[in-house]
């Protein structure tokens, strides 16, 4: 019987997910700290960012030199699957398990995001 190497290459989590939680944890956040973080590029890190505020994930504003996001609250997953439910649970988790969120592992997103109610 031949013995089958284990593909390594992929992932749970995709690099838009790891972005979006990153916005929500850190809205004044730099490309080049998402591109760093994700391992990627600041052009692949920027057509991320562009696909989901192109998908109404998230929108930016200029402010000065810097750009300021905001995840859209009540977005849905884009897979038919999961498409019933919110995002926000994913991105809460992630965000939650980094250990470098705010004290309490919570981002400060300047609204009630975090307390909406998710869809079941």
């Amino acid at each position: 019987m031949e013995q089958v190497e284990p593909r390594t290459s992929w992932t749970f989590v995709t690099n838009h997910a790891r972005i979006l939680a990153m916005v929500l944890r850190d809205p004044e956040i730099r490309l080049r700290d998402l591109a760093g973080s994700c391992e990627l590029t600041e052009r692949a890190a920027g057509a991320i960012v562009r696909d989901l505020e192109g998908a109404g994930y998230l929108t930016r504003v200029r402010r000065g030199r810097r750009n300021h996001y905001e995840v859209t609250p009540g977005t849905l997953f884009r897979h038919p699957a999961e498409g019933r439910h919110e995002i926000a649970n994913l991105l809460h988790l992630l965000v939650d398990l980094d250990p470098l969120a705010g004290a309490a592992g919570h981002p400060s997103t300047g609204g009630d995001y975090r307390e909406r109610e998710p869809h079941r």
